[in-house]
């Protein structure tokens, strides 16, 4: 048998095509991959931080309109422990489907490269930004007889009191630690740092009296309202809006003071381009709900609508910010 020119087979194939479509035939469609079909199943989100933490309450906030948006569940998976490291490591080597993401406060991305020798993956290589969920400011508060009632009197006793205030933080290395090493550095006082297995148990210190200050994430604020405790400052460049009438460290002399955090959503690096496209997009819807609005505000965050490019050039910025300190201070994770 001769072989049948080129142009005659494309003829036939184009009317074998034809005689298809009548009779009911589907014929695959040019371009379409697995991406099309995402998500088929369940999409599991891993919390690298403990229930009740921030960024678990986040993930929490978004996860059933999450899932009603993508018409499969979003089920949520807590793996807590070093640093974040555990959670944010399965992620990484996990396969780059859309089907694994990673739930994270900021400083599994900006900090921990800072004061670990060694990670067991790389944050800039091996995660993919897809939505930042909120930004999380840390809010300067004393113990409720501390000898300052503003910003001003507060750093004075401070230059006049070397190393006889102390202050707690969630751990070393830990935002609450870097906040106040930032406030060391730039005030040029001196105060002792008490570090505590978590936000909560330094505040049950300084409810207690037994530390003078530190910077709180959010979970002092009702101690504040009962007059328990006080709020001197914001250390973020703008005021809040749960508290128009506190000043920032900024206002109070402290240039460009800034101990903020973002908690946002990452995939393994490799994930397609449109199933993170689809994620940030019904994520940046959700956040625009009065429902999200009000459970992001009682965590006294912001939400932080943006694209993944937008987030992770803030997370860059955060992260050369942090890492300077963490070397001035000579910061390490033990």
């Amino acid at each position: 048998m001769h072989d049948v020119p080129l142009s005659h087979r494309r003829r036939r194939f184009l009317a074998q095509a034809a005689v298809g479509l009548g009779t009911g035939l589907v014929l695959p469609r040019v371009g379409v991959t697995q991406d099309d079909k995402w998500p088929s199943r369940p999409v599991k989100v891993i919390c690298n931080f403990p229930p009740a933490s921030s960024p678990d309450a986040l993930v929490r906030a978004i996860s059933q309109p999450l899932g009603q948006a993508l018409g499969q569940s979003v089920v949520i998976e807590n793996r807590a422990g070093a640093s974040g490291m555990i959670g944010a490591e399965a992620v990484a080597k996990a396969p780059p489907d859309g089907y694994t993401l990673l739930m994270t406060a900021g400083s599994t991305i900006t900090t921990n490269p800072h004061v670990f020798a060694k990670m067991p993956f790389d944050p800039a290589k091996d995660l993919t930004p897809v939505a930042a969920l909120a930004r999380l400011n840390l809010f300067l508060v004393t113990r409720g007889d501390f000898p300052a009632g503003n910003v001003a009197e507060f750093l004075s006793y401070l230059k006049k009191n070397p190393g006889k205030a102390t202050y707690g933080s969630a751990g070393n290395a830990t935002g609450l630690h870097l906040a106040g090493e930032m406030l060391k550095s730039q005030a040029g006082v001196f105060a002792v740092h008490v570090p505590y297995r978590g936000a909560s148990l330094a505040l049950q210190e300084l409810l207690a009296g037994q530390i003078d200050f530190y910077f709180d994430p959010g979970i002092a604020l009702q101690h504040v309202k009962s007059g328990k405790l006080k709020l001197l400052a914001i250390g973020a460049p703008q005021r809040s809006p749960l508290y128009p009438d506190i000043p920032t460290l900024h206002e109070a002399g402290l240039k460009n003071f800034d101990a903020g955090t973002t908690h946002g959503m990452y995939a393994p690096a490799g994930t397609p381009a449109p199933i993170v496209e689809r994620l940030n997009r019904e994520i940046n819807t959700i956040l625009a709900t009065p429902a999200a609005k009000q459970q992001i505000a009682n965590l006294a965050a912001d939400a932080t609508p943006m694209t993944p490019a937008q987030f992770d050039a803030l997370m860059r910025e955060d992260s050369k910010r942090y890492g300077a300190v963490i070397r001035e201070r000579k910061i390490t994770a033990t």
